[in-house]
């Protein structure tokens, strides 16, 4: 055995997953889900209305600041807990024993809701744009009804893609990476050249537009950063890929923070090159294809050429989702794997041919779909999927960077670690989440309609709702935390029947 499952076993996991995966491939898989060209793109149209460029231009280097630090936190941690359950495992190591279990419990549920509306917002943005290109190309308008067909068509696509070419999977999460840089260079590049005019440095950096119907300008520039904290999430897959990454203790925080940075720098270029293009805001912000950036691309490079930026973002878009469902299925196998979502044995079971959690990624891919459905009836749904995503993952995030913060000395470092640092991180990064938390809860817009409600808080209320009923009624009597799958003969016993397969 290599130090990699030897450290599993410690952990108290047998090594169940195939660990084929290089450190590169362990960034590309979160380089790719905080994907700048889904997420920068796919909200680019409410941040025109929510701050305008103004909050845009520099919400994303104000966010990236906070959203570093978290993930520095985060790779401590992982280091020294480099296992697929990631959050929650690391929550029930670091609380009090007493409260470990219900610390563990619903960090986990805190993930796995963030899990499914990320992948939901990012399959969702992926449907937008694509149907935007057909309305373009094909005239098949772009409507609610159409964009959610879309979604379903992408999702099983992306479910089937999991399942049955787990090896062209890992291949395109690599190749994605390349997409993701060139496709940024490419755009910007063209939006540089092509124009015949540019807005001037003061519009980009100095606009202020604010079409939410509130009057308090701050506050709508808080709501605008959404836009960035949105884009910057995801990379808590290096976590979650651990158990089939070689050098996972390093590997895994590596991946967590260059992923980050990387991310901040290429979406920072993309949201000036694309802001700076802008021909006509107006026409851009009602666009009839129903995505701003589309409409941009198309003002200012023309059809031919706008749509084969379109079709850069889309194909990013794709990758991004597929990796996402990705993460997402190995949470929640290691959820289950700890007998914490209701079917465990059914989440958790192991398809021995590809040596993947065949199951679990069609529970990510179906739960994506039925809460992104909303759209069908509210025109803010997909600001609500995002903002469910951020302030899931991000609570899930800041738990154990939280609790590592309060275990002070006592925390047993990895081999990446930030020394005397880590409290200080770990301290500044928490305040920042529980501000976000209840930033991202309040309305987006103003008269609070049906249509124009942010139902954030309606979807925590359900799930974690559920979750708490869930825990004070049932879980506190046997759920304990991380389970231990068995002494070392029996972990090694699991080994072997995978390998005969």
């Amino acid at each position: 055995m290599d130090e990699d499952s030897i450290r599993l076993h410690q952990l108290g996991y047998a090594q169940e997953l195939r660990r084929t995966m290089s450190a590169f491939s362990n960034f590309a898989v979160s380089f790719t889900i905080i994907s700048i060209l889904s997420g920068c793109l796919t909200l680019y149209g409410f941040g025109l209305g929510t701050g305008g460029p103004a909050a845009m231009v520099w919400g994303w280097p104000l966010v990236g600041v906070f959203v570093v630090l978290v993930g520095l936190g985060m790779a401590e941690v992982c280091s020294s807990y480099p296992t697929a359950g990631g959050l929650y495992y690391w929550a029930a190591k670091l609380a009090p024993p007493r409260s470990a279990a219900a610390w563990s419990w619903f960090t986990g549920w805190f993930n796995l809701v963030g899990q499914v509306a990320v992948t939901a917002g990012i399959d969702f943005g992926a449907a937008l744009f694509l149907n935007a290109f057909l309305d373009l190309q094909f005239g098949f308008a772009a409507t609610p009804g159409h964009t959610i067909t879309l979604l379903a068509i992408i999702l099983v696509l992306h479910g089937l893609l999991n399942t049955f070419g787990v090896r062209l999977v890992a291949f395109l999460n690599n190749v994605s990476v390349w997409w993701h840089l060139i496709g940024v260079v490419v755009i910007v590049a063209v939006l540089a050249f092509v124009p015949a005019r540019h807005q001037s440095a003061s519009f980009v950096f100095g606009h202020f537009v604010n079409n939410t119907g509130w009057g308090f300008a701050p506050y709508v520039f808080a709501l605008g950063l959404l836009v960035a904290q949105y884009t910057l999430t995801g990379y808590d897959a290096s976590a979650h890929m651990t158990e089939e990454t070689r050098n996972a203790a390093k590997a895994g925080p590596r991946g967590i923070v260059h992923s980050i940075l990387v991310s901040l720098v290429a979406g920072w270029i993309l949201l000036l090159g694309l802001t700076f293009a802008i021909q006509d805001y107006d026409g851009a912000v009602n666009s009839a294809t129903g995505v701003p950036p589309a409409q941009i691309f198309l003002d200012a490079a023309g059809a031919t050429t706008g749509k084969f930026l379109l079709l850069i973002a889309i194909g990013a878009q794709l990758f991004c989702g597929m990796a996402s469902v990705t993460a997402n299925s190995r949470m929640i196998y290691a959820f289950a794997r700890d007998g914490a979502i209701p079917g465990s044995s059914w989440w958790h079971r192991i398809n021995k041919r590809t040596r993947t959690p065949t199951n679990s990624v069609w529970l990510a891919a179906v739960g994506a779909l039925v809460l992104a459905l909303p759209y069908l009836w509210s025109a803010t749904a997909y600001a609500a999927v995002t903002s469910i995503a951020t302030v899931g993952l991000y609570v899930a995030y800041v738990i154990p960077v939280f609790l590592r913060v309060r275990k002070g000395d006592a925390f047993e470092r990895g081999p990446w670690h930030l020394g005397r640092w880590g409290r200080l991180v770990g301290i500044v990064a928490s305040v920042w989440v529980a501000l976000i938390f209840v930033l991202f809860m309040l309305p987006q817009a103003s008269p609070i309609t049906v249509r124009t409600f942010n139902y954030t808080p309606v979807a925590f209320v359900v799930v974690l709702g559920g979750a708490a009923v869930w825990w004070f009624a049932s879980a506190r009597k046997w759920f304990t935390g991380p389970k231990v799958q068995g002494s070392a003969a029996e972990l090694e016993a699991v080994e072997e029947d995978l390998r005969v397969v």
